[in-house]
């Protein structure tokens, strides 16, 4: 990898090879190689213009940082620039794969979290909107939600598509609060995808809010109020994107810290949506907010009550209370209130309340919710590989021979039968 800026040539990386003379192709650092994987890190600012170049050593080797920087200086044109280093190293006698990719920085976006903060300062809250009024360009439709830190409007913009407008009531003049609006609007900016809402833009904002899109659809929460624990197949279904969600939130360093059935919506479009990142916090950014007890007593991890620092385990670990909330209807530990100081042994098996689980599904459940922390899975990844190899065909639930199930009490009852029969026997023996 190089940076490219002002006819400069700086590289950026190294090759991971043994240096030994006839060993230089073999690679010391590989995916998979050993037991840990160590990256290069480089920090340092963004300048417009400056371009950035991946080349495979069927190019570098070949041409040499001289010859690369001379036909970088000759190109101005990306897909030109890196035609010609292919093809130069192809006729300078390459052997190996050449590759070769430019990207180009164009316009840098609104750089980090404490640059948003700093606007703070600018930005005074929205007076309050009335129903009907049109406010920076929205028109304001309804109310949806208030409490004391928080208030949400629905609005329409100007092709009368849906969209929330969330903000902070007149009265709150709590810079903690401002900090985490404007938090929660960075972290949805910085995952951006389907199974998150979609921020607006809204370069002419002059107040302090966000606005993020409205999808018509159900909570989880909602769907089981309406359904009860849900079948296997969709219960699958929904636990491979919950979790391919929260691991894509998990590589981007943040954790969300208040995964529940309330937060989890499934739109009319089919999509999964983790939302509410009014409790999400990353390492480095969000300290002031480490020590705040996350989120919902039943779904809250059992160190996080112990006033560890926010980790991914538990997330997972309220990953793994809502799947077992939504299959069952109970949680592993029983219901938490806020003011108890929870106990935490051996959950229940799932299994209790559903005699028709696969036998795989109750141990994947267990692991997730277990209270030590390190037995939990490491990452959402490596639990959805659990799930995706999973026998599917066991989804159908054929259910397994009694005798598998419940061992003893087959064999006492045929114990049972073969005494009464014994005993029928001896009587007739004796009275004939």
């Amino acid at each position: 990898a190089y940076r490219w800026l002002d006819g400069e040539l700086q590289r950026i990386s190294e090759d991971h090879v043994w240096e030994q003379p006839g060993m230089q192709h073999v690679l010391k650092r590989a995916l998979g190689l050993d037991q840990h994987l160590v990256l290069d890190f480089l920090d340092g600012p963004l300048r417009e213009g400056e371009c950035f170049l991946l080349l495979s050593d069927g190019v570098w080797a070949t041409l040499g940082d001289h010859s690369i920087g001379a036909i970088l200086r000759e190109q101005s044109d990306l897909e030109l620039a890196v035609n010609t280093l292919v093809n130069a190293a192809h006729l300078a006698g390459s052997q190996d794969n050449a590759s070769a990719l430019l990207v180009r920085i164009d316009q840098l976006g609104a750089a980090t979290l404490g640059d948003a903060l700093v606007q703070l300062q600018q930005w005074p809250l929205p007076p309050p909107l009335k129903v009907g009024q049109t406010f920076e360009g929205w028109q304001v439709q309804s109310v949806l939600a208030q409490s004391r830190q928080s208030l949400l409007y629905r609005v329409h913009d100007a092709q009368g598509q849906p969209w929330l407008l969330k903000t902070l009531p007149l009265r709150c003049d709590d810079t903690d609060a401002a900090q985490a609006l404007l938090s929660e609007e960075w972290f949805l900016r910085r995952v951006a995808g389907r199974a998150f809402p979609e921020v607006h833009a809204a370069s002419g904002r002059q107040h302090l809010y966000y606005v993020m899109r409205e999808y018509a659809g159900q909570t989880l929460a909602q769907l089981f109020q309406q359904q009860g624990p849900l079948p296997l197949a969709q219960w699958q279904s929904i636990a491979e994107r919950l979790l391919r969600a929260v691991g894509l939130l998990h590589r981007r360093q943040i954790l969300h810290r208040d995964i529940k059935p309330e937060n989890l919506l499934l739109g009319e479009d089919g999509e999964l949506r983790v939302l509410d990142f009014g409790l999400a916090y990353c390492p480095g950014l969000s300290e002031d907010r480490a020590h705040l007890l996350p989120g919902t007593p039943s779904f809250i991890a059992p160190e996080a009550f112990a006033g560890e620092q926010p980790t991914a385990q538990q997330d997972l670990y309220s990953v793994g209370v809502t799947l077992y909330y939504l299959l069952t209807g109970h949680y592993p530990y029983g219901e938490i209130e806020a003011f108890q100081r929870p106990r935490f042994s051996q959950p229940v098996s799932a299994s209790r309340y559903r005699p028709d689980l696969p036998e795989w599904l109750p141990h994947s459940l267990e692991r997730a919710v277990t209270a030590v922390s390190a037995q939990r899975y490491e990452t959402a990844e490596e639990w959805l590989l659990v799930l995706e190899q999973a026998d599917r065909r066991e989804l159908s639930v054929r259910p397994r021979p009694l005798l598998e199930r419940e061992p003893l009490k087959v064999w006492q009852t045929l114990a049972l039968a073969s005494l009464l029969l014994n005993l029928v026997l001896l009587y007739w023996l004796m009275h004939h």
